[in-house]
């Protein structure tokens, strides 16, 4: 397959939350250990920034991946959805993945994707994380995709974790409360992890 081909093989995996609801969000993170640990558990290999939250999270992340790249680091940066090319996803010091290692990584791993029916979200962290683990990166910023306590990425034990804020998003698949939100952000505490909380609400910070 091509690249073109290799992205429609891979976007023909999406959920559909919009047709699917709750119901497409598999509630455990047993395909990405699997395919993480078949690949080497290359989410073990590199240091690593977790950014969750409703709105935010994704200027955060490239904000931080930006200072730590100015600092000297090799700096990796995850983060979803993107505007134009599937690439943009996936980049490190600001250059995005090439096309050569999306349709080799898909090519050499598509038999197994297929027998374990993985996701496209499933199969892009994987991705992700083994470019960064192959090009020696110093650290990640790993931005969630969705909620947090079940998204695909919170397989690593971040430097750090980050929560932006909490308002209500995906209210059919992470909750219709505040405090059921944040229950499912608040999954990507580690213990022993400093977390930041940038916003202070009363509703979620017992949370």
């Amino acid at each position: 397959m091509n690249y073109q081909e290799t992205l429609s093989w891979m976007f023909n995996r999406l959920p559909m939350f919009q047709t699917q609801g709750k119901n497409a969000l598999n509630n455990k993170l047993d395909n990405i250990l699997t395919f993480t640990s078949a690949l080497g558990n290359p989410q073990t290999k590199f240091k690593s920034l977790h950014i969750a939250g409703t709105n935010g999270k994704g200027s955060s992340s490239s904000m931080l991946a930006s200072i730590l790249q100015e600092a000297g680091y090799k700096v990796g940066l995850y983060t979803s959805p993107h505007l134009k090319d599937f690439r943009e996803r996936i980049k490190i010091d600001g250059k995005e993945i090439p096309e050569d290692y999306v349709v080799n990584f898909i090519s050499e791993n598509k038999s197994f994707l297929e027998k374990h029916s993985l996701s496209f979200f499933e199969m892009t962290v994987g991705m992700a994380f083994s470019y960064f683990a192959e090009e020696k990166v110093d650290i990640a910023v790993i931005e969630v995709g969705l909620g947090g306590r079940f998204d695909s990425t919170n397989i690593i034990t971040p430097e750090v974790s980050l929560i932006t804020n909490i308002s209500k998003d995906h209210t059919d698949i992470l909750g219709d409360t505040l405090p059921k939100i944040a229950f499912e952000k608040a999954g990507i505490i580690k213990q022993n992890v400093p977390v930041v909380i940038s916003e202070y609400q009363e509703e979620t910070a017992p949370v």
